[in-house]
């Protein structure tokens, strides 16, 4: 296949920076700075490490705004990880083309399948089922009754897509995403005995959504549960039933989010953090990794810790912790410190 080429001026216009330099360079791919030949465009994070440039063969660089001379072309912006990616993403962009339905995978009768579809070998595709276009079915995924998902989706191989569930347009679902499964609920008797509760509701996934693999969406107990558009999960993420993921939320690996809580936009979970159910985590909150959140967040706030804590006072509190040996053996030299003079005092009271 031939490599797509595009000028460096046309990519500074989709990255919104400015170029320095000759404009109508090609660039045919993104490469790193170290292995960067001809035709490639590579970046450079921080102004500091400019002198990385000194060896570059490549043809351009996206750089920050600070850097104004440079030896080879450039495009200056404002963030260049964002530029770089946005760039890569097209010089990666590849047409869709419609393989069809394998013979060996297994499509009902009343599923609503599209022209424009690549479903693999060994995939299966309930009753009812509805599917837009340019859509990508990978081996081995079972997408159950009466589910939707809609245009330009990918579903990685051995990903499951329950039965009722629905999956926005744009949407990548990677190897092992389980949708629609049940969510964790029992009720328990005086004997101890536990007895499971229904789980009849479904799982909306809204537009752009990434789901990584591994990870675990699970249906609601009675409604829904919802991952709102933009949302990025990473690998093996628990989301429990009738949860709420607001737009834009960033949630890493490990992570676990309890049933019925609600987060708002550009939350951010770090990795193995647990959230527990009911609460609330308003928009823009951030959570350190290997935290646990147990009550709610007002927005805007930077909490860690197990039980969590502001920002500030968590990292001051890590900075103690370490200092606890040395504040134990401190406190033992005091202890008999405070003996041998309490010894003194009795003998002058006595004398």
């Amino acid at each position: 296949m031939e490599k797509k080429s595009f000028s460096l001026k046309a990519l500074a216009k989709l990255a919104e920076g400015e170029v320095a330099g000759d404009g109508s360079v090609q660039i045919t791919a993104f490469a790193p700075l170290e292995t960067a030949g001809p035709g490639d465009i590579s970046f450079l994070v921080k102004a500091g490490q400019v002198d990385k440039m000194e060896t570059f063969q490549g043809s351009a660089v996206i750089v920050p705004m600070e850097i104004e001379n440079a030896s080879v072309p450039v495009i200056r912006v404002q963030n260049p990880y964002l530029a770089s990616a946005k760039i890569h993403t097209l010089l990666l962009e590849k047409v869709f083309v419609a393989a069809g339905v394998h013979e060996r995978a297994w499509v009902a009768k009343s599923a609503d399948i599209p022209s424009e579809i690549t479903v693999a070998p060994m995939a299966v595709i309930g009753e009812r089922v509805k599917i837009g276009q340019r859509v990508t079915i990978e081996s081995g995924v079972v997408i159950g009754d009466d589910a939707h998902i809609g245009d330009d989706t990918v579903v990685k191989a051995n990903a499951c897509i329950g039965e009722r569930c629905n999956v926005g347009s744009r949407v990548i679902i990677h190897a092992g995403v389980v949708i629609g499964a049940d969510g964790y609920g029992y009720a328990t008797d005086s004997r101890g005995f536990h007895t499971k509760r229904p789980q009849v509701g479904i799982v909306q996934i809204d537009d752009d959504v990434e789901i990584g693999a591994n990870a675990c969406i699970d249906r609601a107990a009675y409604g829904v549960t919802h991952v709102k558009s933009g949302t990025k999960i990473d690998n093996l993420v628990q989301i429990a039933h009738n949860v709420v993921l607001g737009e834009n939320c960033l949630i890493v690996s490990q992570a676990g989010i309890s049933g019925s809580t609600t987060l708002g936009r550009n939350v951010v979970l770090g990795g193995q953090v647990g959230v527990t159910g009911h609460i609330t985590l308003e928009d823009g909150v951030m959570v350190a990794a290997q935290s646990g959140v147990h009550n709610r967040q007002k927005a805007g706030t930077t909490v860690g810790g197990s039980p969590t804590l502001p920002m500030k006072t968590y990292v001051r509190a890590a900075i103690q912790y370490g200092k606890l040996p040395e504040m134990g053996r401190e406190l033992r030299r005091l202890k008999k410190e405070v003996a041998k003079l309490q010894e003194i005092l009795e003998k002058q009271k006595n004398e």
